[in-house]
């Protein structure tokens, strides 16, 4: 049960990925025509694999991560803070494998969940595939294969709001905005995270909006569990 995890042993987390190429005329030919494969079963008649292949960074087969952020809340003085730190840049490997020792150190001083917002679904898995294709041993955390349902320490704020509902799909950004929490696509939505990578060439704006969802599921998480939300000076960004 949510009530009996302690708020300061969870790790909230969010991913932000893009294609691997900046254009389909990048991809080498024999990822074009899986690609194509791929993606037939989700475009019109009048589209092509490279009209849909802004999508593809939503594959782990077909895209990359460019940022991971994740925040930790701690008590200062009997007070709620969190300290979110950012993984970011151009080679994903680098960012995976950080993150990775990150996770071992973090998972091995006490018992650890990750958050994410429909992270079942996507960053959980998303992590892992990345990290098996690069060659780099996954964290236990992130490690589920042949663990009980019960041993796997992955919270999801869109599954803690489903109740069982299975078939209700609801944003964070509707979450948030029920909950009376700061939206965090105020400047960019996921839709735009590839176009401002690839063509404004701007991470640092990615980052921040990465960083931004992670503070949404920390918060929304403490709505959850009946706890005041964070106010902006209960926020610190790490930059290094």
């Amino acid at each position: 049960m949510l009530s009996e995890i302690d708020i300061s042993n969870i790790l909230f987390l969010d991913i932000e990925t893009v294609p691997q190429h900046s254009s389909f005329k990048d991809v080498p030919e024999n990822i074009q025509s899986l690609w194509d494969k791929k993606s037939s079963y989700n475009r019109t008649e009048d589209q092509d694999a490279a009209d849909v292949y802004p999508r593809a960074g939503i594959y782990a087969e077909f895209g990359k991560i460019i940022c991971i952020s994740a925040g930790k809340i701690f008590q200062e003085k009997n007070v709620n803070k969190i300290k979110i730190k950012s993984y970011s840049g151009d080679d994903e490997k680098v960012i995976l494998t950080d993150f990775a020792d990150m996770l071992d150190i973090y998972s091995s001083e006490r018992s650890i969940y990750l958050c994410a917002h429909n992270g079942k679904e996507f960053d959980y898995p998303f992590l892992a595939r990345r990290m098996l294709i690069h060659g780099i041993k996954l964290p236990d955390l992130l490690d589920s294969a042949g663990k009980k349902p019960w041993e796997v320490k992955h919270l999801d704020t869109l599954e803690l709001w489903k109740f069982g509902d299975y078939k209700h799909y609801t944003s964070l950004e509707l979450l948030t905005a029920i909950f009376n929490i700061q939206s965090p696509k105020d400047d960019i939505d996921g839709s735009r995270v590839a176009e401002v990578y690839w063509k404004d060439k701007d991470l640092n704006r990615i980052v921040k909006y990465c960083q931004n969802d992670v503070l949404a599921v920390a918060q929304l998480i403490l709505k959850y569990k009946g706890i005041d939300t964070l106010k902006e000076e209960q926020v610190e960004i790490v930059n290094s």
